[in-house]
């Protein structure tokens, strides 16, 4: 199963004087398997591209297939089963009395058995960290901003999605709740078979997560590769407005001034192993 994009445009306000080309051919794959991370400064495309890949927002021109149909169809139920879309903020998008409610609503409309729901809430609640029997009959409205951020994704994840898209799932969560987000994300990649497609504004957390990351600038994808070939390229990250990790960023520092190390490092934990063997070799 993958995700293909060919010649994919979208212009906002098409043939009037606020036309904006958001997308702007835009040819690539999503593979099953892969963890990709799109970052990109605001107004670069990204949420609209994201909004493409379960049909939400269709092309102006080109088109998406996932799994071998085009977004572009009348009905998107197929498509919508495979590709999960949480937005920024899901957890304004709650509405029911309880978080079971809420968390069944996707699976009901699906026309699933009471057990088959039932089985899919348990494993969704589980997924992101949640006490089934403890949270099922709360109001979602009475739980912690990271709380209401998991009951909002497992609603996406009892669809049983096989691609999870994330626009920014940990903005406005205090350093607790964005770590447990993120460490479940990275379990359900790891645990679940689930292709994960992260949008974030933080390159550590592109960094340390992913195996790919696609870079977008003025609505066309800017580059495309693993995250350490994307970091390697400073000064072109640089000049269309982004940073490399803070990691990368110190060992590159100490670099220039005259620390023998391998710079080839995005995370913190590969920091600090660096820079201990450069500075026992250089004690040595």
């Amino acid at each position: 199963m993958k995700i293909e994009c060919k010649n994919l445009q979208h212009i906002y306000n098409k043939s009037n004087p606020f036309e904006k080309i958001a997308l702007d051919n835009i040819n690539l794959e999503i593979n099953t398997g892969e963890f990709v991370g799109i970052i990109g400064h605001t107004g670069s495309g990204k949420s609209t591209f994201v909004q493409h890949l379960n049909g939400l927002l269709e092309p102006t021109s080109g088109e998406v297939i996932v799994d071998g149909i085009s977004t572009k169809t009348k009905v998107k139920t197929q498509i919508r089963k495979n590709v999960g879309l949480v937005f920024q903020y899901p957890e304004y998008q709650l509405f029911e009395e309880t978080c079971y409610k809420d968390i069944q609503f996707g699976p009901k409309n699906l026309g699933l058995s009471e057990e088959e729901i039932d089985e899919r809430v348990r494993w969704a609640c589980d997924a992101v960290g949640l006490n089934y029997e403890h949270m099922k009959e709360k109001s979602p409205f009475e739980l912690s901003g990271g709380q209401k951020r998991r009951v909002a994704i497992a609603g996406v994840l009892a669809m049983k999605p096989k691609f999870l898209v994330l626009d920014e799932p940990t903005a406005g969560l205090d350093p607790i709740g964005r770590d447990l987000i993120l460490s479940q994300i990275k379990n359900l990649y790891e645990k679940e078979d689930i292709t994960v497609i992260l949008v974030s504004h933080s390159m550590e957390d592109v960094a340390k997560l992913c195996n790919r990351v696609i870079v977008m600038d003025n609505a066309k994808v800017f580059m495309d590769d693993k995250p350490n070939v994307v970091f390697s390229k400073e000064d072109e990250l640089k000049e269309i407005g982004l940073s490399i990790p803070q990691s990368t960023q110190v060992v590159r520092r100490l670099k220039e001034n005259g620390l023998e190390i391998n710079t080839d490092v995005l995370n913190v934990n590969e920091a600090f192993e660096n820079i201990k063997k450069a500075m026992e070799a250089r004690n040595d």
